[in-house]
């Protein structure tokens, strides 16, 4: 088998994975837990704890979440010869405490999108995968400069990843899909 990568679009406590090999050719699609069933948003969840009780339940629950990841890459790594992993990441925030986040609303939803990006991005390092990342924001425009495209012959190539994959094929795949062609591309640079 061609080498392949994955390319990952965090949600709330999952991610979406497509797999691509060189071709590109869509091998693998799913949905990726990164948090046990039941929970959901850390912050959402610890927001009427005591203050210390809450400090703990986002720490083990950040540490549940990057053991996930981590264990979804490795998963993947053992199932194919990887060459890269295309991440979509946010624009970072700041180094807010536990206390500070959970002070404003706002801040809970910012940090929960950013923990789900962050432990990806970890994992793919921690499994030694060539990382590449693009802005969640405008992920598309950002490959076809990337990938020395037009946004239109990019949105071409996804139709026609979706369509030879067949459904589910919504936004978040063409998202992940679009991380992972970067990935495949930076290898071969």
């Amino acid at each position: 088998m061609s080498r392949v990568a994955l390319g990952f679009k965090a949600r709330t406590g999952k991610a979406i994975l497509v797999v691509l090999a060189e071709g590109p050719k869509v091998i693998e699609r799913t949905e990726v837990a990164l948090l046990p069933e039941g929970e959901f948003a850390p912050y959402h969840a610890a927001e009427e704890l005591e203050p210390a009780a809450a400090r703990e339940h986002v720490a083990k629950s950040i540490a549940t979440a990057q053991r996930m990841a981590t264990a979804a890459i490795r998963g993947a790594a053992k199932r194919y010869k990887l060459c890269g992993c295309g991440v979509l990441i946010g624009p970072g925030m700041p180094d807010w405490t536990t206390d500070e986040i959970l002070a404003v609303h706002f801040r809970m939803h910012k940090a929960e999108g950013e923990l789900f990006r962050d432990v990806l991005v970890k994992g793919a390092m921690e499994c030694g995968i060539a990382l590449s990342t693009l802005p969640q924001k405008s992920p598309f425009d950002a490959a076809a400069k990337l990938l020395g495209v037009s946004r239109a012959q990019l949105d071409a190539d996804l139709a026609a990843l979706g369509k030879s994959a067949g459904p589910p094929w919504g936004a978040h795949q063409k998202e992940a899909a679009t991380a992972a062609l970067v990935a495949l591309a930076n290898r071969r640079k």
